[in-house]
């Protein structure tokens, strides 16, 4: 999958969504925020990642701090400052490396890593602004398992510094079911006393899931519940219930 590419298309596609509705929409899979709130919060997230790389910086950047952080008024200048962000974080991993190492929020990694954090961001807050304004949301397969793979990833670090989703012992399947997908289309995810741990495989888990990859990730980054989506929820919904309740938004 080309990375770069789908940043580009992915930002755009978000920049059209919110172009289509009122600014002050409320978000409501964002707390308090509005469309406007979520449009500077992607773009100056693209300008801010992009700024991490350039200078490569080894400590968190404050977000006050982004250079040009703050969106014009006019929608279609907007748009295009929306649209740079975006290129200025592939820019900027050209510039320095897509191995050069520079700060994240899970330690020190590759720039490279950048572009995949962003193209992930970018997809789940189109969900949140088409979930906002009442149209269809949808993902290619591949890249909507890649961003189930990559959750888990992130939380897997994350859980290392809070309260374990999966209690000691417990295991979370997930399967989606879209054709072509195979072995990367299924998650077995376990827990134990080094953390969480997962692999592309199928397994049986105390909780399972199982539907279409752009439904599982929505339902795991709790943009909507599996009785709206119409998931199927095999096992014990407690191991479910814990998950959501110890994973970030």
């Amino acid at each position: 999958m080309d990375f770069r590419q789908v940043l580009l298309d992915e930002t755009r596609a978000f920049g059209e969504l919110i172009r289509s509705g009122d600014p002050q929409t409320p978000v409501p899979t964002c707390g308090e925020w509005t469309l406007r709130q979520l449009f500077r919060h992607v773009g100056r997230g693209h300008r801010w990642a992009a700024q991490i790389v350039s200078d490569r910086l080894s400590e968190p950047l404050d977000p006050r701090a982004v250079r040009d952080g703050k969106p014009p008024e006019d929608i279609e200048a907007a748009l295009r400052w929306l649209q740079g962000g975006a290129q200025l974080v592939l820019d900027a991993v050209e510039a320095v490396g897509a191995g050069a190492r520079v700060w994240t929020f899970l330690g020190p990694r590759p720039a490279g890593w950048w572009v995949r954090r962003r193209v992930h961001e970018t997809t789940v807050h189109r969900a949140d602004a088409a979930l906002a304004l009442g149209a269809e949301y949808t993902l290619p397969a591949e890249l909507a398992a890649d961003a189930i793979s990559e959750w888990i990833e992130l939380m897997a670090v994350q859980a290392r510094r809070t309260q374990l989703p999966l209690e000691r012992g417990r295991s979370l399947h997930l399967h989606a079911t879209d054709a072509g997908l195979g072995a990367v289309g299924e998650w077995l995810i376990t827990s134990d006393e080094e953390g969480l741990d997962w692999t592309h495989e199928h397994g049986k888990g105390d909780v399972a899931l199982r539907g279409p990859a752009t439904d599982l990730l929505l339902a795991l980054s709790r943009r909507r519940t599996v009785d709206d989506l119409g998931v199927e929820l095999h096992g014990d919904i407690a191991v479910w219930e814990r998950w959501l309740a110890n994973t970030s938004l």
